[in-house]
């Protein structure tokens, strides 16, 4: 199985990924708190419209190392920038599903886009999840201390409840058996990165990053995202970044990548080919 080693600090961080296809690279980032595996209908459709697909487990995650620290969002670019540079990789498009956009963003801010062509926000938390008294619709910090405190009192637990949630399941077609494999791959992760990564999204503030995003950017986001609700996600994103194309998906929860994974699917091998 191929790994990547980040060697840059003291911990050295082995970066599982997997790598498919022929063409300009795309580099799915997978969203909290799963791993690569939650791009699977997506993965044989970009390799068949012709593009090399690279998806990979975000550290402590999957099968990735699991250090104890080095879950703020520079450590993670970083991760991804190691992957970038050891795979000689030009042209890149990057793809962000929900905790994942905050990579990307981090990523242009750390590293430029020389090496991009295109970004993609896939119900993204950028550009913050956090209420502020700018972002009144944000989550209240007293549901971010909720999520923390269910987390170390019983991680697992909480995921089972919290994947009914990402799916909307009451109102779509998803099957329990997805559902459990979701449990399962989230089950498996580290704790500790579990609840750090939680920290990282629920308060990192990307709004003063979003004026160095200079290449097309696709946003998509449902309607009905229960996770990370459009009005301070996706619609706040698309005022901010100035060449963007925003799709809004009617009833998709924030897991429409399965949900509605044709209508999604289409939306991005168009943006990828456009």
């Amino acid at each position: 199985m191929p790994f990547i080693t980040n060697r840059r600090k003291s911990e050295i961080v082995d970066i599982h990924y997997k790598d498919y296809g022929q063409g300009k690279p795309v580099i799915l980032i997978h969203g909290w708190p799963l791993s690569h595996r939650a791009w699977e209908q997506q993965v044989w459709r970009i390799v068949k419209e012709g593009f090399r697909c690279i998806s990979y487990d975000r550290r402590g995650f999957g099968i990735s190392s699991a250090p104890w620290d080095g879950y703020d969002y520079s450590s993670l670019a970083e991760d991804l920038h190691e992957i970038i540079e050891q795979l000689e990789l030009r042209e890149v498009t990057l793809v962000g599903f929900s905790m994942g956009g905050g990579e990307v963003v981090r990523y242009i801010s750390n590293f430029g886009t020389n090496r991009l062509s295109k970004i993609a926000l896939v119900s993204s938390i950028i550009p913050l999840v956090a209420q502020k008294e700018d972002n009144p619709e944000g989550v209240p910090q007293e549901d971010i201390e909720n999520i923390i405190d269910a987390l170390q009192k019983d991680r697992v637990g909480f995921l089972k409840g919290f994947h009914k949630n990402f799916y909307n399941s009451e109102h779509t077609s998803i099957s329990e058996e997805q559902l459990h494999y979701d449990w399962t791959i989230a089950a498996y992760a580290s704790p500790r990165a579990t609840i750090q990564c939680a920290l990282s999204w629920a308060e990192t503030d990307f709004r003063p990053e979003l004026n160095k995003i200079d290449i097309p950017t696709l946003i998509v986001h449902g309607d009905s995202d229960n996770i990370v609700p459009i009005e301070t996600s996706g619609k706040q994103a698309a005022e901010m970044i100035s060449d963007n194309r925003f799709e809004i998906i009617e009833d998709g929860p924030h897991g429409l990548h399965l949900t509605h994974k044709e209508e999604f699917n289409d939306i991005l091998i168009s943006f990828l080919k456009s």
